[in-house]
């Protein structure tokens, strides 16, 4: 476990993501959980010597299987954005491992058996404020790496929990993404007043130099170029494959994460351009007078 200040805690040998802690008097606030019972089971374990009150609470920071399929080991109420809530509406109340490979980190974990999905307690639309000390701890959506993402703001301590809008030497998910939004965010962490002096915590790799998140933002610029290009050619989805080699190209990581990366670029990419430049728009049901 490693820790950014005395009360504000991340962790990153568990598969998945990157899990967040803030101990407090009054409790406990985890940020997203661990995608194996056993796992989050171990790092509720961890956090039992740290000095803070009974309280628990779960914030999940967006739909990614990776970090809903544990929630609900973790014991707490779960707050999260409505999406989310939508996203556990639309599916039955179990998780099956099968499917599509989309190159998420689950699919990579052994034994994995059915587990029962928990939805969010509580949501939000669009900003909250939780105030269970004397600084405020904002929750706010910022959908462009998932329409259901929600960074978590600590503005006293300057600290920012942003889920997958940077992702540390892994491709990003792109299938739920809206990528002139994502661009827009990733600029607002690099450019903006506000967030000039803040440590900066992916969900995927813990804390980043200002040059991890400069990547992620030439990265999503050169996606959405070659989408953008794809498009007005009306070209076939399977086109996109042919981006993946320049999208990895910046990124270091083990060879034998290749192929994974690899399929959670196919998968993401195909599904991301089908839903962006092929599907027709729906049509405008409302009578014009």
């Amino acid at each position: 476990m490693q820790s950014i200040n005395d009360y504000v805690h991340i962790e990153d040998k568990y598969a998945g993501v990157t899990l967040g802690a803030i101990n407090l008097p009054r409790g406990l606030i985890y940020i997203d959980a661990p995608p194996v019972p056993e796992d989050a089971r171990s790092w509720r374990a961890d956090l039992l010597d740290l000095k803070c009150g009974y309280e628990r609470m779960l914030i999940s920071l967006d739909t990614n299987i990776d970090r809903a399929i544990g929630t609900r080991a973790m014991d707490a109420p779960i707050i999260a954005h409505q999406k989310v809530a939508e996203f556990f509406e639309s599916r039955s109340s179990t998780f099956k491992p099968q499917g599509q490979l989309t190159g998420a980190a689950w699919e990579d974990i052994p034994n994995l058996t059915n587990v029962r999905w928990s939805p969010p307690h509580m949501t939000l639309s669009e900003r909250i404020q939780i105030h269970w000390y004397d600084n405020p701890i904002i929750l706010e959506h910022h959908p462009g790496a998932n329409h259901g993402a929600i960074w978590v703001i600590l503005p006293e301590e300057k600290i920012v929990f942003v889920g997958d809008t940077v992702v540390k030497n892994q491709p990003s998910f792109f299938e739920t993404a809206d990528i002139p939004r994502w661009i827009e965010d990733v600029e607002l962490l690099l450019n903006s007043d506000a967030y000039q002096g803040y440590t900066v915590v992916s969900g995927r790799g813990g804390v980043c130099a200002k040059s991890t998140i400069e990547k992620q933002l030439d990265i999503l610029e050169l996606a959405h170029k070659k989408l953008e290009k794809l498009g007005k050619k009306n070209a076939e989805a399977e086109e996109t494959e042919k981006m993946i080699p320049a999208l990895l190209k910046p990124l270091r990581f083990l060879a034998s994460d290749k192929e994974a990366y690899t399929q959670r670029l196919i998968y993401g990419l195909k599904t991301y351009y089908t839903q962006n430049y092929l599907q027709e728009p729906e049509e405008n049901e409302e009578e014009t007078n």
